[in-house]
């Protein structure tokens, strides 16, 4: 009896080990997994697009007349406001021609003071026959001759003035100076860019899209948009024109979008990366992007949980996709509406293998 007893002992033992480690084995093939359901939606087309921040107002300024530079009270990045001075011409010379014109005007002034004055005496002596009447005539037609040359006079004073003024170069708007284009010292003319001012209280950001997809834009159309390589949030806009390119063989159109809240960091000549997401009209399949596996020979496969006696075990479905946005991609065909496909830990899933499904 103890040999049979040592026998059956060996048996058992042998029966628990191999037991133990088909368990153990069957516990290391479950692959913890989280999936997700295929569900039906409108198909999304997302548009990228880049482009650039613009001002609404951006102005190579000129003098308004010829004069020496000698003085320059700003360099580019300099913020300056409306009526600021930003450059000073040399006025001597325009500034003797107007103290000219205003000696003029006064030797004008005069003259037509006593042209009057003689003509008011003239006219007191007329009904006392002790002037001729030709006379009269004569001081009158001087008087309008003396007022007519304090009226050229005074406008000639007026010219000289403004030109003086227009020795001094104001902003017209509030802004930055982008470039400085001339030093001291250097003579200066009209239609001669000095300075390149951009304005930064209008900012907005043009984006150049294909005329494909121009029948589908519209004004107020949403668009999201990041700043350089800014990647902590996006923000929103909206088209507010469509403006055509002058180049017909780019093919290309100009939208304009206007920031739907300000952005402090937003510059003029900032790159910007946008967005735009247009409705195709139908409604598709579509899991999240991280079902999706892509192999090397082309073809685009997802794993699908399929239930199983003794637990869920997975299976290779391939797949045709379609468009993608918001972390989605469209599924033409391959799956069925309300199919669970893992999502993650299916880097390396076999087919039939079994898995557990940690979150949904």
């Amino acid at each position: 009896m103890s040999g049979i007893c040592r026998t059956f002992c060996r048996f058992l033992l042998a029966w628990l080990s191999l037991t133990s480690i088909v368990v153990a084995a069957n516990s290391e093939t479950e692959v913890p997994v989280r999936v997700a359901v295929v569900s039906e939606r409108a198909i999304v087309n997302v548009v990228r697009l880049t482009g650039t921040v613009t001002s609404a107002r951006d102005a190579s300024l000129s003098p308004a007349t010829s004069g020496l530079v000698t003085a320059l009270h700003v360099d580019a990045g300099s913020r300056v406001a409306e009526g600021d001075i930003l450059l000073e011409l040399d006025p001597e010379l325009a500034d003797w021609q107007w103290r000219s014109s205003q000696a003029a005007v006064e030797a004008a002034r005069l003259a037509l003071v006593d042209a009057k004055r003689r003509l008011k005496e003239a006219r007191t002596l007329a009904p006392q026959r002790s002037i001729a009447e030709t006379v009269v005539r004569d001081l009158a037609a001087e008087v309008a001759e003396d007022e007519a040359a304090l009226q050229q006079a005074q406008a000639e004073a007026g010219y000289r003035r403004a030109l003086l003024d227009r020795h001094e170069l104001r902003a017209p708007f509030d802004g930055i100076v982008r470039s400085k284009l001339t030093e001291l010292g250097e003579w200066v003319v009209p239609g001669a860019p000095v300075l390149e001012l951009v304005a930064t209280g209008d900012l907005r950001i043009d984006f150049r899209v294909a005329e494909d997809y121009l029948s589908e834009v519209a004004s107020n159309t949403a668009i999201s948009y990041r700043l350089g390589n800014d990647e902590s949030g996006a923000h929103t806009g909206e088209v507010v024109t469509v403006v055509p390119l002058s180049d017909p063989g780019a093919r290309t159109f100009l939208l304009r979008v206007s920031a739907s809240e300000p952005n402090p960091r937003m510059q003029p000549g900032m790159s910007a990366r946008g967005e735009m997401a247009l409705d195709t009209g139908r409604r598709g399949l579509v899991v999240p992007r991280d079902a999706i596996i892509k192999h090397r020979d082309g073809r685009v496969i997802v794993w699908v949980v399929e239930r199983a006696e003794d637990g869920p075990t997975v299976a290779e479905r391939r797949v045709e996709t379609g468009l993608s946005f918001d972390g989605l991609v469209e599924i033409r065909t391959g799956l069925e509406s309300g199919v669970h496909v893992v999502v993650q830990g299916n880097e390396s899933l076999k087919i039939g293998q079994r898995v557990r499904v940690l979150e949904e």
